[in-house]
């Protein structure tokens, strides 16, 4: 099961690279998981948990902005990557696998996420005939509810 949830948190990764560290963040900051004298254990701490909520929360503002590069492009698809593989490692960790194999979920979840997610979202902003900002929005819900099932579990 924690490797599927490794998978998980990296597709969310991919989706909103820094929700899913952030959801990892608070759930072992709330004992939701167990990463207590593993190397991820400062993912716990409260100056984590703020640095990684102000990350993402910025990362929801800055994805609506016509500037914003495109997640599948080299360096935001290496920092998704990163990103998913650490989540991954934090979450397999936290029941007692392998870190490395966690990560590796993790960052593969992450392209999965990063490709899924473009090609979702091109794709219903042309079939709904609607603005990408409307799209983008529901990508953002979508990405959190799925990180909180997952932490949660």
């Amino acid at each position: 099961m924690a490797f599927v949830l490794a998978l998980t948190i990296g597709f969310v990764a991919g989706l909103r690279s820094m929700t899913a560290p952030a959801a990892v963040s608070w759930a072992a900051c709330f004992h939701w998981l167990n990463l207590e004298g593993t190397p991820l254990q400062f993912m716990g701490s409260g100056v984590a948990v703020a640095i990684l909520t102000l990350a993402a929360l910025a990362e929801l503002v800055a994805d609506k902005l016509p500037r914003t590069p495109n997640r599948t492009s080299a360096g935001p698809l290496i920092g998704r990557i990163v990103l998913g593989g650490l989540s991954g490692a934090a979450l397999s960790l936290a029941f007692g696998n392998s870190l490395l194999a966690g990560a590796g979920l993790g960052g593969l979840g992450a392209v999965l996420g990063a490709y899924a997610g473009y090609h979702a979202r091109r794709r219903l902003v042309a079939g709904l005939k609607t603005r990408d900002l409307v799209v983008a929005l529901g990508e953002d819900v979508l990405a959190i509810a799925l990180a909180y099932l997952v932490v949660t579990r």
